[in-house]
């Protein structure tokens, strides 16, 4: 099997190069997914660079871009995929080395949206029940691994990385003001009415294209233009 995986050492190299590599069939025995593969490359190359974790589809840290689309590795099969296997780094994001970038940005924005629940009550530890229509609304929400494949693939992200929160916090944004239990929804919806930071998405729709969680950030953004919209009328 044939693999082009790009390489770069942003402090050695002077620009980024596909190296080809290729695994056996003896030396693929038993190999899945495109993770077992990875491993296999790095026993024989140890200088090539990619994150990894749980294995699960749960940490998603071994988000990558596998030909041309984002992905997370543990949980691609190889038998899906064509040859050559192109494996490269998350788009719009600094490389770090080789198929490891810099996620500083998008925790940033992550954080921006303030990914918790706001109740100023006297009482911090009481109990918040929940209806069980309550609790459903925030099905498809909640279950966000943060592995940033939506984020990167998303074009208006890459032209306002800064400025524009981007799917990923976006999606948590919904999944807070939706929230029965949470008391600042005047407060987070007065910080995401901004030209950009909200308003750069265009619904070109590849954040829900590529989640691997199958969650769907572009209608949390139409829900929270929903409820701007209300609050405007």
């Amino acid at each position: 099997m044939r693999f082009r995986i790009y390489r770069y050492r942003p402090e050695e190299d002077s620009a980024p190069v596909l190296q080809d590599y290729v695994l056996t069939p003896e030396v693929l025995d038993g190999a899945v997914m495109l993770l077992d593969a990875l491993m296999l490359l790095k026993a024989q190359d140890e200088t090539l660079g990619f994150r990894r974790s749980c294995r699960e589809g749960v940490c998603g840290s071994d988000a990558m871009n596998i030909n041309g689309r984002n992905g997370l590795a543990c949980i691609t099969p190889l038998k899906d995929l064509r040859e050559p296997i192109t494996l490269r780094p998350l788009p719009g994001m600094p490389v770090i080395r080789d198929l490891v970038v810099d996620l500083s940005g998008f925790y940033r924005q992550y954080r921006a949206v303030r990914p918790w629940l706001i109740d100023e009550g006297p009482e911090p530890e009481i109990e918040r029940p929940q209806s069980p229509a309550e609790r459903d609304r925030l099905d498809g929400l909640y279950e966000c691994i943060l592995c940033a494949c939506c984020t990167t693939s998303c074009p208006s992200f890459w032209w306002n990385p800064e400025r524009f929160l981007g799917p990923a916090a976006l999606l948590q944004a919904y999944r807070f003001v939706t929230d029965s239990r949470d008391k600042a929804l005047g407060v987070r919806l007065d910080d995401l009415e901004d030209p950009y930071r909200l308003y750069r998405c265009h619904s070109i729709m590849n954040c829900t294209d590529v989640c691997p969680k199958g969650l769907d950030p572009a209608r949390a953004i139409s829900g929270i233009r929903a409820l701007l919209a209300r609050r405007r009328l």
